[in-house]
């Protein structure tokens, strides 16, 4: 039996199945994970707010549906929940000033979802603000820490979720993406994160960045946990007219380990000039892994994937400008004292808002302003259409498609905070992904020199999780990634 201060350590899957059995409690569990926070978010600050008294209420409460019997999976599995869900009584700030002290009367679809399994919440993660950023160094609360570096960055916008995760917090997390904001984190601190299809999550009470592009996702220690979180939170809600119906399959079941005649496209565009060579060198391995367990590789292209920056940065900052229109002081968030109306929104939104923000919001205002909405946003969506073409016509010679998460291992803190341009080409493998809507795994699959983790991003076409996931616990159940612990 794992003593009480490794309990935290487990992944969601040994949890559950020793919580069954009665090996130790959920409030042990729980504690222990408390007990871990203390210790090490002063170094790492991933989460924006600890839950500590109702985390051991949903401990005990957990702990009597266990002894009752027929409890979920989740039931009693300690979890951290991005600042960009509402949360019923518990603050959500979006790590934002202009929301820092709002309170939601209701749950988003998927904390609801959470709460009847009976998971534990053990706090609210750090990220950027309104998830606008590659680092969750654009955060009211200050940047969260690498987990495996304190000096280089979590990755974002969900870093403190994949920081929490990484440092053995919490045993699996929840976090929003939108360009790459659960894939590229999880690949710089070195756990699992995935991406559904566009539709196959509720956004239900999940605060709204960019709604064509916004996805819901969690973060794992392994593919088997990422397959149980996401069975939970995938499936209709008839609170948002976006979610599909289409049914949800045993995503756990699914996991046989086979990879046996699977057809691999790597494409050409996204092995550039410039990355860190140890991040090709990983990603290669792993493609020649694929091939001893019986997979093909071959390369293709995605001709329009150069585009894909500027595309997403037109289309997402849109998006976010008409979102963002609602915090003006008058409904909720922070208000500023003012004489007339005009006063009081300039002067809650220039005192709430950080820079990136305000920087996203003109660019938006301005794609959509009168005389430039045909010469940019209409051309973006025009060009958005294309990259997703490409993604069909590859899906017509390949089941899936491997790529890196990002360009380089992670970066330092300050490293491009003055450099927007360089900030947002991280992303440059993610992106696109978004824009045909499409499902993404990143998960480990090695080290670089400086012992920090390489991400592998695995993508299939809409609706395809099961075999994206599939695919993922093939390569982990072959050990030829092996996962190290951060040395807090």
């Amino acid at each position: 039996m794992a003593p009480s201060s490794e309990l935290n350590c487990l992944t969601i899957s040994e949890a559950a199945e020793r919580l069954r059995r009665r090996e130790f409690s959920v409030l042990e569990l729980t504690r222990a994970c408390l007990e871990r926070i203390a210790a090490v978010d002063p170094k790492l600050n991933a989460f924006i707010t600890v839950t500590e008294e109702e985390a051991m209420a949903q401990a005990e409460a957990a702990d009597r549906r266990l002894k009752a019997g027929a409890a979920a999976t989740l039931c009693g599995i300690p979890l951290g929940i991005k600042d960009i869900y509402c949360t019923a009584g518990m603050r959500t700030t979006c790590a934002s000033k202009i929301l820092e002290n709002f309170v939601p009367p209701f749950d988003a679809s998927v904390i609801a979802k959470l709460r009847r399994e009976g998971a534990v919440f053990v706090g609210k993660t750090n990220m950027d603000e309104f998830a606008m950023g590659s680092s969750t160094e654009n955060s009211a609360f200050g940047p969260t820490a690498n987990p495996h570096d304190l000096t280089r960055v979590a990755g974002g916008s969900s870093g403190g979720s994949a920081a929490a995760v990484a440092a053995d917090e919490c045993l699996g997390a929840l976090g929003t993406d939108t360009g790459g904001s659960i894939r590229e984190p999880a690949a710089f601190c070195g756990v699992v994160g995935i991406k559904p299809t566009y539709s196959r999550v509720s956004r239900y009470g999940v605060v709204a960045y960019a709604s064509s592009l916004d996805q819901v996702g969690p973060f794992s220690k392994s593919v088997r946990d990422a397959a149980i979180l996401l069975r939970t939170l995938a499936g209709e809600d008839p609170q948002d007219s976006t979610c599909s119906a289409r049914p949800v399959p045993d995503y756990e079941r699914g996991l046989t380990g086979d990879v046996k005649g699977l057809r691999i496209g790597v494409p050409k565009e996204f092995f550039v000039e410039g990355m860190q060579p140890e991040v090709e060198k990983a990603v290669r391995a792993m493609l020649k892994q694929y091939e001893s367990m019986g997979a093909t590789t071959r390369e293709i292209s995605l001709p329009h994937s150069s585009y894909a920056i500027a595309c997403y940065y037109i289309v997402a900052t849109a998006e976010a400008s008409a979102n963002l229109a609602r915090y003006d002081g008058v409904r909720y968030g922070l208000r500023e004292r003012a004489e007339d109306n005009v006063e009081l929104n300039e002067k809650t939104r220039e005192r709430g808002f950080g820079a990136e923000v305000k920087r996203r919001i003109m660019l938006g205002t301005f794609a959509l302003s009168a005389g430039y909405y045909d010469a940019y946003y209409l051309k973006a969506m025009r060009v958005r259409t294309l990259i997703r073409r490409d993604f069909e016509r590859a899906f017509e010679n390949c089941d899936v498609i491997v790529t890196p998460v990002a360009p380089t291992t992670a970066f330092r803190l300050g490293e491009k905070m003055s450099d927007p341009l360089t900030m947002y080409l991280s992303d440059i493998f993610t992106i696109s992904v978004n824009l045909a809507g499409l499902p993404g795994l990143s998960m480990p699959c090695g080290y670089d020199a400086n012992n920090l983790p390489i991400g592998m991003q695995i993508i299939g076409p809409q609706f395809s999780e099961e075999m994206v996931l599939r695919v993922g616990d093939a390569l982990e159940r072959s050990g030829a990634a092996t996962l190290r612990r951060p040395a807090l």
